[in-house]
């Protein structure tokens, strides 16, 4: 390979390259921290990135949406597009149902970092209280 084509190809793999650094931060995100939203967020990045992941491939430079016209020889998928329009929908209803979640936790333990709701909860039954 060229100088020059080593580079197009991998300039062609840069949203590639965008996908697993928001995999990796997001993941990392939902692992390391304890404080819920922080998981809900982290949780959020790493959905961007499967979006992107679908996506990336299914754009065709120069195709057009397929309707059939002798004007046009390359022609996009769409089903891509309509999936991840799904995908972005249940994305959003689920991070609704967690949010709502952490609400009530922290109306029930007055703390959304998860080590001190694992502390309390294992408190009772250290006491030889039943919950």
């Amino acid at each position: 390979m060229t100088g020059a084509t080593s580079s197009m190809t991998l300039g062609g793999h840069f949203t590639y390259f965008i996908t697993i650094f928001l995999m990796i931060a997001g993941l990392f995100i939902v692992i390391s921290r304890s404080n819920l939203i922080k998981k809900l967020v982290g949780l959020g990045i790493f959905q961007t990135s499967v979006y992107l992941l679908y996506i990336a491939p299914a754009k065709l430079i120069g195709g057009t949406a397929p309707i059939l016209s002798d004007a046009f020889t390359v022609y996009s998928n769409p089903l891509p597009h309509v999936l991840i329009l799904t995908a972005i929908v249940v994305g959003v209803a689920t991070l609704a149902l967690g949010l709502a979640l952490v609400v009530r936790i922290r109306e029930a333990y007055e703390s959304i970092e998860e080590d001190e709701i694992l502390e309390l909860d294992a408190k009772p039954a250290r006491d030889g209280i039943e919950p």
